[in-house]
């Protein structure tokens, strides 16, 4: 019994290791994002960046679509058998989908480039926007051919945990998209267009190396059993990533259908600007996403993989609902600084609704593991739609009355609604005993700390005491259990 505490803490550090190191490429990312939204605000009006939105949601969901149930089974089938003949068919067999379906999505972007833009409303109709819709489009066709592809290159570095080699990799990409972005919006003043071409260019250019790394194991073979296979397992996940799109993306094309008027653009690029801020979130789930399926997976032993699984749950929202408060309360300030156009200003207020919907997907990108471990996906869909059917019906009712803040509302309860379903199907098929009453209270704690700022006059000092103050509020409503108080003791400096 006294080895398994010691387990514990080893297999969370190498889940924290491979989540850090997994995230570097998209810390340095999120960090050049932040620091070039004053430079893209400046040459980009809310307008465009509405526009730019738009079709980045839309992308999301063909995405979705191309990538097909083997993206989402990929990982789980990687580990299933540890033959290399059976690996190198697996690899070589979504290589050649995902490589088929891109390409006809590509093809049919460009066909019909002129209708999707009218279909989507990104056709240029007022003076403060530049560039045709139809050239918007196959752009966005491009960089969805790219994303596909490259993001299956990198997955397979994923299923080897070869998180080194994939933050490499996110790093050379990121070295040849921002130089690229920077000189087509400020040097040659492309606008959205070359916001969309930028970020397409550093993409293809890696794929093109890591094509060229993986030539040995990408040969001509094609197993089409193996590919039903895989389908069966992932196209129930897929079915829940369509209906995510709904709640992560569908308020972007709602705001714009259903807001009257020349401005309803520029509130979804008002928008736009508040998920950008509240995506420091997304910066620290993508990391620990990227890392914890195989971490979950190789967990054989399954009473550590139920104790890991319940620590996992309470430090990921303890560390999510802070950053929440953080990026809460600084919201104001964040926009000020980061925006130079005050068309931009109003995001502010949808922030804090944003950063805690994210709160609820840390936990459900936790508890949904079960799904995958028993192999047992086909509710996952289901809680999805129910979710994604909530967030449309708020969003009918909400966007009309609240704009975008009501959008941001519906995202949040939508979330609160997907983490609640997915827990309690999981927990019929995979039992974990979660410290559910941890997670309340610092839930709690984190809601009230931010209703304080909200309520009280806004300053900076303020801000900052009540984000620092959060580990204090959760030790004064006994959060920590004692062997957490030892380990916290031991980084406090001694006294004499």
């Amino acid at each position: 019994m006294s080895d398994k505490p010691h387990s514990l803490v080893l297999q969370l550090r190498g889940l924290t290791r491979d989540s850090f190191i997994y995230g570097i490429g998209g810390l340095v990312s999120r960090f050049l994002a932040v620091i070039l939204l004053p430079l893209y605000t400046s040459y980009v009006s809310p307008g465009d960046y509405g526009r730019i939105e738009i079709l980045m949601s839309a992308m999301a969901v063909a995405v979705t679509l191309l990538r097909g149930g083997a993206n989402f089974g990929f990982i789980r089938f990687y580990f299933l058998d540890k033959e290399p003949d059976y690996r190198r068919r697996l690899v070589r067999t979504v290589f050649w989908a995902q490589m088929a379906y891109s390409t006809a999505g590509l093809v049919l972007c460009i066909v019909l480039a002129h209708d999707i833009a009218g279909w989507f409303g990104v056709t240029r109709d007022g003076p403060h926007l530049q560039g045709s819709g139809t050239s918007l489009v196959i752009a966005t066709g491009v960089l969805l051919w790219s994303n596909v592809n490259y993001a299956q290159m990198t997955n397979l570095f994923r299923a080897e945990q070869r998180s080194v080699a994939f933050s490499l990799a996110t790093l050379a990409n990121i070295a040849v998209t921002v130089p690229l972005t920077v000189i087509l919006v400020v040097v040659y003043k492309e606008g959205p267009l070359g916001i969309i071409v930028g970020n397409f260019s550093g993409t293809l250019v890696l794929y093109v190396i890591l094509l060229a790394y993986r030539h040995e194991q990408l040969g001509l073979e094609f197993d089409r059993k193996l590919l039903h296979a895989l389908n069966r397992f992932g196209l129930p996940l897929m079915a829940a990533g369509l209906a995510l799109w709904v709640t992560n993306f569908g308020d972007r094309l709602m705001l714009s259908k259903l807001l009257d008027g020349p401005h309803r653009l520029t509130e979804v690029g008002q928008y736009a600007l508040a998920n950008k801020i509240s995506s420091a979130m997304v910066l620290l789930f993508t990391a620990f996403q990227i890392a914890w399926p195989a971490f979950a997976y190789s967990i054989e032993d399954e009473n550590a993989a139920k104790r890991a699984y319940s620590y996992v749950l309470t430090y990921l929202m303890f560390i999510a609902a802070w950053v929440a408060i953080a990026l809460s309360l600084f919201a104001p300030w964040m926009v000020h600084v980061l925006a130079q156009k005050h068309g931009y200003w109003p995001a502010d207020s949808a922030i804090p609704a944003l950063a805690y919907s994210s709160v609820f997907y840390a936990g459900f990108t936790v508890v949904t593991i079960a799904t995958g471990r028993t192999q047992r996906t086909q509710f996952n869909w289901v809680a999805a739609a129910l979710a994604a059917a909530l967030n449309f019906g708020l969003n009918l009712w909400l966007i009309p009355a609240y704009g975008m803040l009501g959008a941001a509302y519906a995202t949040l309860a939508a979330y609160a609604l997907l983490m609640a379903l997915r827990t309690w199907n999981a927990q019929k098929m995979y039992p974990v005993a979660y410290q559910w009453r941890r997670v309340v209270v610092l839930l709690l704690a984190a809601g009230g700390l931010t209703l304080a700022g909200e309520l009280l006059p806004r300053s900076l000092p303020l801000a900052a005491g009540l984000t620092l103050g959060y580990p204090l509020a959760l030790g004064l409503l006994g959060f920590y259990l004692p062997v957490e108080r030892q380990r916290l003791r031991r980084l406090l400096p001694a006294h004499n």
